[in-house]
Parts: structure tokens; sequence; C-alpha cells
């Protein structure tokens, strides 16, 4: 219960810190966006890593639409709900932080000048 509970915590965190991330000279909610194409694209060509973070983001995603989860709001309401909104919560923080991720490493790919190595 106590892992659960500091995954959430995590969660509301990263979720806060990407929130609140162009304030603070981080790239913005539009930047974050635009990116997601980009990431997908990167991630399915081997050049990025995000492959399991973007699997989880996609399960989270499918969690939520499904109608399989309709019973348990149906006949508990307001607890039925209560799972979606921290699994949104968490997959916002997730994508907000992953896409923040992806446009560092963007910018450091970028820097880098290809070419060989000489010994």
């Amino acid at each position: 219960m106590a892992t659960k509970t500091l995954r959430r915590t995590a969660a509301f965190r990263a979720l806060f810190r990407a929130l609140t991330a162009g304030s603070r000279g981080g790239p913005s909610l539009g930047k974050r966006i635009a990116a997601l194409p980009r990431m997908i694209a990167a991630t399915a060509r081997g050049e990025y890593d995000g492959g399991l973070r973007l699997a989880l983001m996609t399960a989270a995603t499918a969690y939520v639409l499904s109608p399989v989860d309709v019973l348990p709001e149906l006949t508990l309401l307001i607890f039925g709900l209560a799972d979606d909104a921290v699994m949104v919560t968490w997959l916002a923080g997730a994508v907000l932080a992953e896409t923040e991720r992806f446009l560092a490493w963007e910018a450091r790919r970028d820097s880098v000048i290809p070419g060989r190595v000489v010994h």
C-alpha cells in the first residue's frame, strides 16, 4: 500500500512540476503536445528509449477509455470515478514529464555533429 501511495505522490509532483515548468522557463504546454508525434516516431524508429513509458501511457489511456470500467463507475459512483481520476492525473503527469525528457534529448541530439571518431 505504501508503494502505491509513493507512486501516486510522485505522479502528482511530476504533474505539478510539468504544469508549472513553462512559468519557470521550461517548455510550454504547446511545445510538449507538439513533441508527442515526434517522440512516438523516434521511439518507433528505435532512436529514443521511451518504449516502455509510451506503452504504460497507452495502457493507462486504454484503461480510462475502456467500456469495461463503466460497471464499477455505475455501481460505486464516486469510488468508481476515483480510480479514473488518479489514472488521468498520473497520465497527464507522465506525458508532461516524458515530453520534457524527450525535448531535452532532442536538443542534445541536435547539438551532436555526426561523424567518425578518429583514434
